[in-house]
């Protein structure tokens, strides 16, 4: 009993001290964004000698984050939406028809959670199909890249939801969409969630593909305008920290209050495929 008290001491230690290491350096930008300048250019854990919240005020007013926020929630909602149901709908047909070709193309979706991208490739493809700097080829992007690991976890969901609710629902005179949108869709609720989240925290923190396809300064994301906003401001460093509070902050909301689904979601979705 004492060594198993021991342990679990140990592995409650280990994880205070994984959370100081994911929680410090987010301490750290908070303390500084509320310094003045010459105080902030240290950037020490020393507290403010007094707090300057019109940093905040300074960095939504010249690095238009107003606008940008406005673009990284369009881009992050709508690649969220789209990504889930595509998602969805795949790994339901994956799960429910288990041909050899169905299968095949179940590898090979979900081999894009680990193949590099080659972005010489998806630039032409980007420019044939008249995609590129576009607000909506952003968007599909987003969403495409995203598919692979949201299709590997609902997959394994699916695979628990009883196939009699397929043959009941045809019973009842529902055809295939139906009987997914109606019956089976509602029950993935806890993995589309969970999948949902993620994919809305992957896009909004997404900084290399906007930087590449998106030349227009006026589709930018809230990433790009840090990018941009410290080119400016980099001696600034009690600007540039708040820049990245304000941009970091609806990450850190939408993971509060989700954390439960993601962890849960996860674990459905991952012991089955």
């Amino acid at each position: 009993m004492k060594l198993k008290n021991v342990l679990g001491s140990l592995n409650h230690l280990i994880s205070i001290l994984i959370s100081l290491v994911m929680v410090v350096p987010l301490l750290l930008i908070v303390n500084n964004s509320l310094k003045e300048s010459s105080q902030a250019s240290s950037m020490g854990f020393d507290l403010p000698k007094s707090l300057h919240f019109e940093n905040y005020s300074i960095v939504i007013e010249k690095g238009k984050l107003a606008h940008t926020f406005l673009n990284s929630v369009m881009y992050s909602g709508f690649s969220t939406i789209i990504g889930i149901l595509l998602a969805s709908m795949a790994a339901y047909v994956f799960a429910r028809n288990k041909s050899k070709m169905n299968r095949m193309m179940y590898l090979f979706v979900i081999m894009g959670i680990a193949m590099p991208i080659n972005y010489v490739t998806l630039t032409k493809v980007m420019q044939f199909t008249h995609l590129i700097n576009s607000q909506a080829g952003i968007i599909i992007l987003y969403a495409a890249f995203q598919i692979p690991f949201s299709v590997f976890l609902i997959y394994g969901f699916v695979e628990g939801v009883p196939k009699e609710l397929d043959e009941a629902a045809v019973v009842d005179g529902c055809g295939p969409n139906r009987a997914f949108f109606q019956v089976v869709f509602p029950l993935l609720r806890p993995v589309a969630i969970t999948a949902a989240i993620l994919i809305f925290m992957n896009t909004w923190n997404e900084f290399v593909l906007p930087l590449y396809y998106l030349n227009d300064t006026s589709n930018w994301p809230m990433t790009l305008a840090i990018y941009n906003f410290f080119g400016q401001f980099s001696k600034n460093w009690n600007l540039v920290s708040a820049d990245i509070v304000l941009t970091s902050l609806p990450v850190v909301i939408v993971y509060l209050f989700g954390q439960k689904y993601i962890v849960s979601g996860m674990v459905s979705g991952s012991v089955k495929g």
